[in-house]
């Protein structure tokens, strides 16, 4: 069976029993260009050989270019399900082609996730697939290997319907491939002006906010938990705002920067969150001798920065508390069709706009075909949404 294996940080000499000393101190003055930190995966395999590619692969893109940790989990998880089939079935890394990856892909169709317990979605499973293909790709650039039938997809193995994708460079080689399946987006389904109340009002501190933030200005979880107080500066003023709104600094998904628009209701709440709740947690975690974390602007009742997981169980129990299913991504596509309506009026009253552009900013996406989801979305009904948003956008007090 694969192991994974977090790295751990060397035994200085005196941890060590006597004879082993003087290697200790010996690892311990080797300089490393590009050390991996405490916690990085290494995959084993059963008799505990190390996978080189794989390591190397997930060193290059976290050390040289500078991944996520989340990107870098990703990854991790998708070659080691991807080494772990090949080790239960006998087949060597090198030598694995195409019907390899496609009884991989037709394994997770048939059979429900071993974690979970519940079916792969599609989106899953092409996404799987997607990492299978990549790491292959590298692998030959890396020149671990001097070819690959999944680096190149033979055209054999393409559809003999070509695709004619109506925005060019909307797909790439292996899109078209027979590997990935054919995926059907679903239409966004925001939260309408009642649900949204509901599941503010079930939230304890910080988590409340945190939910009003990405209600407001459709932050991204991980953007959201990257916020520290030097992003907020001065919160909010005493005296009356001078506009409604402020334009605020954020890095981006892939750390790119960007900025949020945040109503000033949302920042003045933010500071009497900064000077109440999260000042108290503080001086509670320095007094009991905990590690606080002063620059997070979001942190728990420990004094620790909130964490992601925690977040989501959080906002995930709330929507059951309330009878609905809720996420921390759909606070953002609620934010995103409520802006999105609400632009559209602007537009077809005459402002010189272009709705679709404006949220594609907002949100930070990359690609317009991205943000088009959501105009469908507000198709549907465009009216039940504009109500949302006057509701979440005009008032930050849940009833």
């Amino acid at each position: 069976m694969v192991q994974i294996i977090r790295k751990t940080s060397l035994p200085t000499a005196d941890e060590v029993p006597g004879r082993a000393r003087a290697a200790a101190e010996q690892a311990a003055a080797v300089a490393i260009r590009e050390p991996r930190p405490s916690g990085f995966p290494l995959l084993f395999t059963r008799h505990w050989q190390l996978i080189e590619p794989a390591v190397a692969f997930l060193h290059e893109h976290s050390i040289q270019r500078a991944h996520t940790d989340d990107t870098l989990r990703t990854y991790a998880e998708i070659l080691y399900d991807w080494f772990e089939t090949l080790e239960q079935n006998d087949i060597p890394w090198e030598t694995a082609d195409a019907v390899d990856l496609v009884a991989y892909r037709n394994r997770m169709m048939a059979q429900p996730s071993a974690h979970t317990g519940r079916p792969y979605r599609t989106s899953t499973i092409n996404h799987r697939v997607r990492g299978v293909l990549r790491f292959y790709g590298w692998a030959v650039r890396a020149r671990w290997l001097s070819t690959s039938p999944l680096a190149e997809p033979a055209r054999d193995l393409r559809l003999a319907r070509q695709h004619r994708p109506t925005r060019a460079g909307h797909t790439s080689t292996y899109e078209r491939s027979l590997f990935i399946l054919r995926q059907y987006e679903a239409l966004p389904r925001p939260l309408v002006s009642e649900q949204a109340r509901e599941l503010l009002a079930a939230l304890a501190p910080p988590y409340d906010l945190m939910a009003r933030w990405q209600l407001y200005t459709g932050l991204r979880i991980s953007e959201l938990l990257r916020l520290g107080t030097s992003d907020i500066g001065d919160v909010a003023p005493r005296s009356a705002p001078a506009t409604p709104y402020r334009a605020i600094e954020v890095i981006r998904k892939g750390r790119k920067p960007g900025h949020v628009v945040a109503p000033a209701s949302l920042l003045d709440e933010t500071d009497g969150y900064v000077n109440g709740h999260r000042l108290a947690w503080l001086a509670r975690a320095r007094r009991r001798g905990r590690t606080a974390t002063p620059m997070a602007l979001f942190i728990n009742a420990r004094g620790s920065a909130a964490g992601k997981n925690a977040y989501q169980r959080a906002v995930s129990q709330a929507g059951r508390v309330c009878g609905f299913k809720a996420t921390t991504h759909l606070l953002r596509t609620t934010f995103a069709c409520m802006m999105l309506a609400r632009l559209e009026q602007l537009a077809a009253r005459g402002a010189q706009i272009n709705p679709l552009l404006v949220v594609k900013v907002l949100l930070g996406h990359e690609r317009i075909e991205t943000t088009d989801g959501y105009l469908r979305a507000v198709a549907v009904d465009p009216c039940v949404l504009k109500d949302a948003l006057d509701t979440l956008l005009d008032q930050t007090s849940a009833p």
